[in-house]
């Protein structure tokens, strides 16, 4: 055959080309099988990234430490059964934006490939993922500290004063300006303005203002360049249109009008009973032979007067109605037991120098002089005396359970008086005067002195008051060493000011004050034992301890027409109510007004507050050696400017606003 014939001949080029093919062909599919097994590898690898990122940042966002992450990360990675791979892991800074915090997890495995090396590919291909979760909330840590004012200064300290809110930010609106001892933060912000440093620290992982950063160049106590923001923040006011406190507020000013407390019916009858060693006709039959003592059987009587000379014993035996048209007057020296018996009396009553006994039934007492000396009880039922009840030089007055009702109470002199279980009407003032106490127990408590003062506790006065409907239609003044108790309810109405210069126990509930609150007072603290009923107050309230402080109260809440006013070395301390009920307590919310007057805590006042204290119109300040603490609790201060100055220390362990609004949501959120 000639060799031009073999280019001629095409025997077998068939085989020949197909066979090349199928080296291509295979591999193709090699490469095919080896992208789809790299694509289930990733989206496996991809969900151990992702929980290894949330994992790392939690473990950040409770460690604070930047070490914490590549270890958590790597324990995640292998516990799901991945050996081999590369991993990286880092903590970035303005990510997912300016300001916030991410961590990014970066995952890298070995895949081995299996045919697709006939076309000349490597051993094994890597996978790479990557994760990223934000520190939830980085952006702009929620304020417990917050200045709501847009000029000058919104915060700001002077002097030796301190700032202290390590877990939360301090913010102002306005400047935040530090020309005191320092402010420790999560975040320093302000709103609209500058940061401005003295000769103080500033101390926070972040500081972010929208004007400018001012620090003399010689003092390095001030985060790092790359922890400074120059950027603008929205704030506002996080409680500005709460429903609860609007419905709240709505309340300001309303009370409850004691029942009418009037005289008793007693017809004119010219009966008149002179008990004594003359007696007159009416009284004879009753003695007992020719001596100072008398008897009056059961019955009913109409009397115009009755008259017990000195030296004499009466005893009216149970089951009469008494009335006395023109008054009863004891003589100094004499016993009476008015008895188990219903008595209503007008022209006035005077008990005499030893006291009086009336037993269990209905005691009515109308307008006049009425008077009690010596020791003198009234036992259980109705009780009203349309007159000012005075007790002096030493008088004591038991009255037993049942409903109270008087025109005005006034106890001095070293006197006492209780009361048991039952509602208490007043229509005029109580008044407490120096060592000199009135004790009474459960029931409602309605109380009016329109325009003057409902509750009066002189120095060393005391008040003490049962669970059960609290209203006050006048201001409640105290006066230093005076001591005030109020029962638990669901909300304490007071059409006027609340101001303590003595102790007070706030019992749970909201207390609603047309004024202000204010205490101004030092020394007098909790708890107190009395001596005439073996009570004791103050050592607890709600399981919480208040012992040492001079005002205290646990699960309260205060909605104020007025300001909250603190001095005197008063030790304070306020703990608001974790939950919230229908027309009583509001969760988290300590005080709450919309007042535009300046309020200041100073003169060494100490106070422990848990909860927020809102005063959104308000300029607080805070000096005189005063501290505003929250004993590790969450104190959240919102005022339109806030001041710390000489020597003031205000400081909280909350971690943000949130903890006391409703935030909800994890701490850290996956984002890529």
């Amino acid at each position: 055959m000639k060799f031009r014939n073999l280019f001629l001949r095409h025997d077998g080029s068939v085989s020949v080309v197909a066979a090349l093919s199928l080296i291509g062909v295979i591999g193709m599919a090699g490469l095919a099988v080896d992208l789809n097994r790299g694509y289930e590898r990733r989206i496996a690898t991809q969900r151990v990234a992702d929980m290894a990122a949330l994992a790392a940042a939690v473990a950040y966002k409770a460690d604070g430490s930047q070490a914490i992450l590549r270890p958590t990360a790597v324990d995640l990675v292998t516990a799901h059964g991945i050996t081999d791979a590369t991993i990286d892991v880092a903590l970035l800074a303005d990510t997912p934006e300016a300001g916030a915090k991410a961590v990014r997890v970066e995952l890298t495995t070995p895949l081995p490939l299996s045919l697709s090396r006939i076309l000349g590919a490597a051993a094994t291909m890597p996978v790479k993922v990557s994760a990223m979760a934000r520190l939830a909330g980085s952006a702009s840590a929620t304020p417990c500290i917050l200045g709501l004012a847009s000029s000058g200064n919104a915060v700001e300290t002077q002097g030796g004063a301190t700032i202290n809110a390590t877990d939360c930010s301090v913010v102002g609106a306005g400047s935040v300006n530090n020309g005191g001892s320092g402010i420790t933060a999560k975040e320093i912000v302000s709103g609209a303005a500058d940061i401005i440093n003295n000769y103080g620290t500033l101390s926070a992982d972040l500081l972010r203002y929208a004007g400018s950063f001012s620090n003399p160049s010689w003092n390095g106590n001030v985060p790092a360049a790359d922890k400074r923001i120059n950027q603008s923040t929205a704030i506002s006011d996080p409680l500005a249109n709460s429903m609860d406190l609007a419905t709240a507020r709505q309340l300001l000013g309303t009370f409850r009008t004691p029942r009418t407390i009037a005289n008793p019916v007693t017809p004119a009858c010219a009966d008149i009973w002179t008990f004594g060693n003359s007696p007159s006709a009416g009284a004879a039959p009753f003695r007992q032979g020719n001596s100072a003592k008398f008897t009056v059987p059961a019955g009913n009587y109409c009397l115009s007067r009755i008259t017990i000379d000195g030296g004499i014993t009466v005893t009216f035996q149970a089951g009469s109605t008494v009335t006395v048209a023109n008054g009863v007057s004891v003589g100094g020296g004499s016993t009476v037991n008015f008895g188990d018996n219903v008595w209503r009396i007008n022209g006035g009553f005077n008990s005499g120098s030893s006291g009086v006994t009336f037993g269990n039934g209905e005691v009515s007492i109308g307008a006049g002089t009425v008077s009690f000396a010596g020791t003198n009880r009234i036992g259980a039922g109705p009780v009203s005396i349309a007159a000012n009840i005075t007790l002096s030089g030493g008088t004591s007055l038991a009255v037993g359970a049942g409903s109270h009702g008087f025109k005005g109470i006034s106890v001095g002199g070293g006197s006492w008086m209780t009361l048991g279980d039952g509602d208490l009407d007043v229509a005029g003032q109580i008044r407490i005067d120096g060592d000199s106490t009135l004790i009474a127990g459960t029931g409602n408590y309605t109380l009016a002195n329109a325009g003057s003062d409902a509750i009066t506790l002189s120095g060393s006065g005391r008040f003490f008051m049962g669970d059960g409907l609290f209203s006050a239609n006048g201001n409640i003044v105290t006066a230093g060493g005076s001591r005030l108790v109020f029962g638990k309810t669901a909300n304490h109405l007071i059409n006027g000011n609340l101001s303590i210069a003595g102790s007070v126990l706030f019992g749970a509930g909201r207390y609603t004050v047309s004024g202000g609150l204010t205490n101004g007072t030092g020394g007098t603290t909790w708890p107190y034992t009395s001596p005439i009923t073996n009570q004791s107050w103050g050592q607890t309230l709600e399981g919480v301890s208040v012992s040492g402080y001079d005002m205290a109260g646990v699960n309260v809440s205060f909605i104020l027409g007025g300001t909250i006013n603190l001095a005197g070395g008063a030790k304070t301390k306020l703990i608001a109510p974790t939950s919230t009920v229908e027309g009583a307590a509001i969760a988290d919310i300590l005080v709450d007004s919309l007042t535009s007057q300046a309020t200041n805590w100073g003169a060494g006042s100490q106070n422990v507050f848990s909860g927020v204290v809102h005063l959104p119109n308000s300029a607080v300040t805070m000096s005189g050696g005063n501290n505003s603490l929250s004993a590790g609790q969450c104190f959240t201060l919102i005022a339109y400017r806030v001041t710390a100055s000489g020597g003031a220390n205000a400081g909280t362990a909350c971690k943000s606003i949130s903890d006391l609004v409703g935030g909800s949501g994890g701490d850290v959120e996956l984002v890529a």
